[in-house]
């Protein structure tokens, strides 16, 4: 991600992601430019993806979005997940920009994985529609679940080769290498 180095409102930031051919994320002012992400990145994106749209099936109070369609909290962030879910209704007023995600899946990539890891999961913490974070390494098979809880704390899982994921938030499981399908390389096991 490479910021545009002056601070800027949402509004301005609105008009410089519609109008270019670049997706960029908002964050407290700053505006960054999204890098392209791999083969791997790419392929771990479409197993989430296919796997979270054939399991909601006809659900018609639940939307699966891909890296796309942005999620906003007030004036402080605008992000585009690779992947989210939400069953609410308000976000059904806005084709570009969601507020009430329930599940939020970000995969790893070595220039991002830090800010997916803090800053955007404090950001994302905002949302109180959010009920697990979903951070997905594209280097080995490792699945981090942050699962927010009763009293607003959150806890971990971690899940790893040979274990099967459970996505409470929509009432999902699978095996995790349903993830890790198809990549062009080796992982490190």
């Amino acid at each position: 991600m490479i910021a545009i180095p002056h601070h800027i409102a949402p509004d301005e930031y609105l008009i410089i992601d519609r109008d270019s051919s670049t997706r960029h994320e908002y964050h407290h002012g700053l505006v960054y430019a999204m890098a392209g992400g791999s083969g791997n990145h790419a392929r771990i994106s479409i197993n989430l993806l296919s796997l979270i749209n054939i399991h909601l099936g006809n659900d018609i109070n639940c939307r699966l979005y891909n890296g796309d369609v942005k999620v906003n909290y007030a004036e402080d962030f605008y992000y585009y997940p690779d992947a989210f879910v939400t069953c609410d209704p308000r976000d059904r007023a806005d084709r570009y920009i969601k507020r009430h995600p329930k599940l939020i899946a970000e995969v790893l990539s070595q220039s991002t994985e830090d800010f997916d890891r803090t800053d955007k999961f404090t950001d994302y913490q905002k949302l109180d529609s959010l009920e697990e974070y979903i951070l997905i390494s594209q280097d080995t098979e490792r699945v981090e679940c942050r699962r927010r809880q009763p009293d607003n704390t959150w806890t971990t899982t971690v899940y790893q080769t040979g274990d099967r994921i459970t996505l409470t938030s929509i009432n999902l499981e699978f095996d995790i290498d349903q993830l890790y399908r198809g990549l062009d390389t080796d992982l490190e096991q």
